[in-house]
């Protein structure tokens, strides 16, 4: 896991554009957070192989090396969390970063305000899975093993590979039982910042979740949606 650090949280920013990269560097300092910023993937993927960071910005056009391309080979050895920035709002690509392991996406334009508020919901949310738990790490419930300090989940000894927030997601679904859980909820619980209906980060971390669990044949339960209401976690056969 990777370590937050006791003072300052590091940021490195991966950002082409000189005035905004600039600006991201500039804001984020004067609000505590000590910003590495470079201007392209290749650059950025050594970067961030060679330090340790807390939070990776990323934009997904990048020269030399896009950003997608630099999320693939980085979740390769690094849990670091990482929020995708771009101006493609096509739903593909939120998917395709999120299948990818990205932590969080945030579409271009955007205000600093909320970026930080992103960056502060990560790092709330890396404290949280640090925490030490009260009961056994690794504890089995229908099958499927919790393992709190890998932040993963594993079917028959096959991990799910999942991201952080994905983890946490499910983690907080499995420990309410068969309960369905509001969007507004889940929002504030686990991603740790209010709901807006334009927001689909945690539609897309639910379809992940459906996949790895899928993937690694684990078909007991599943993440169900309530419309109207929500998601649960419940078994296959069973009505909510």
């Amino acid at each position: 896991m990777t370590p937050i650090t006791a003072g300052h949280p590091r940021i490195l920013s991966i950002e082409d554009d000189l005035v905004l990269g600039a600006y991201v560097h500039e804001h984020l300092g004067r609000c505590g957070f000590q910003v590495t910023w470079c201007q392209n993937g290749q650059e950025g993927l050594a970067i961030a192989r060679g330090q340790s960071f807390d939070v990776v910005l990323m934009d997904i056009l990048l020269p030399g090396m896009d950003g997608l391309n630099v999320l693939t080979q980085l979740r390769q050895s690094h849990a670091t969390p990482v929020v995708l920035m771009s101006a493609l709002g096509a739903e593909a690509d939120r998917i395709s970063g999120f299948r990818l392991g990205a932590d969080d996406y945030l579409p271009k334009p955007f205000s600093m305000a909320e970026l930080r508020v992103r960056i502060e919901a990560i790092l709330r949310r890396v404290a949280l899975d640090r925490l030490p738990e009260p009961f056994a790490a690794v504890s089995p419930v229908h099958s499927l093993l919790f393992d709190e300090e890998q932040c993963e989940v594993f079917y028959r000894e096959q991990a799910a590979g999942l991201t952080r927030s994905e983890y946490r997601l499910l983690e907080t679904l499995n420990r309410n039982h068969d309960e369905v859980l509001s969007k507004a909820f889940l929002y504030q619980q686990v991603l740790q910042r209010g709901y807006a209906a334009h927001d689909r980060s945690l539609d897309m971390h639910i379809s992940q979740i459906r996949r790895k669990l899928k993937a690694i044949g684990y078909t007991e339960r599943e993440v169900r949606t309530v419309w109207g209401k929500g998601y649960v976690l419940s078994a296959v056969d069973e009505m909510v």
